[in-house]
């Protein structure tokens, strides 16, 4: 178990430090802001789909290293995945970190399993899911900022 908190915060601090995917985009499909004000978050998602692929996926803003690193993770993870597949993904990380028993349809996280970890600790979690809803929200052209609230 020790490994793991290791690896966890391992992963959080170098997804922190070196975002990845970290800019504007320019003419983006899709665009949406979160805001977790409990924890200060700000997080704008820009995407660009193609025939209902993830093309092209970015973040910018600023938030608490959980929040940083979970959407940097995100960028990669849902990068190159359809709609469809997003959105079950985006449903089984939800489901990983606020939701007690498995469920059967659940997507298998991959590398984004070891944010799991901020299920023990449930004020962070709105952190982890910020960019999240705030991912699903520019897919599904919702206007007004996203919340946590």
């Amino acid at each position: 178990m020790e490994n793991l908190r290791e690896l966890y915060q391992e992963v959080i601090l170098d997804h922190n430090k070196n975002p990845r995917n970290f800019r504007k985009m320019e003419k983006p499909d899709g665009f949406a802001h979160g805001t977790n004000p409990l924890c200060g978050d700000q997080i704008d998602v820009y995407l660009k789909l193609t025939d209902g692929i993830v093309e092209e996926i970015s973040f910018d803003g600023h938030g608490c290293a959980i929040c940083t690193s979970s959407a940097s993770m995100m960028t990669l993870a849902l990068k190159g995945k359809n709609e469809a597949e997003a959105k079950a993904l985006f449903k089984s990380f939800h489901h990983a970190l606020t939701d007690d028993a498995p469920h059967p349809e659940d997507v298998p996280l991959g590398k984004l399993k070891v944010l799991a970890g901020v299920k023990e600790y449930p004020v962070r979690v709105k952190c982890a899911t910020l960019a999240w809803h705030t991912f699903d929200a520019a897919l599904k052209k919702l206007q007004g900022d996203i919340t946590t609230e």
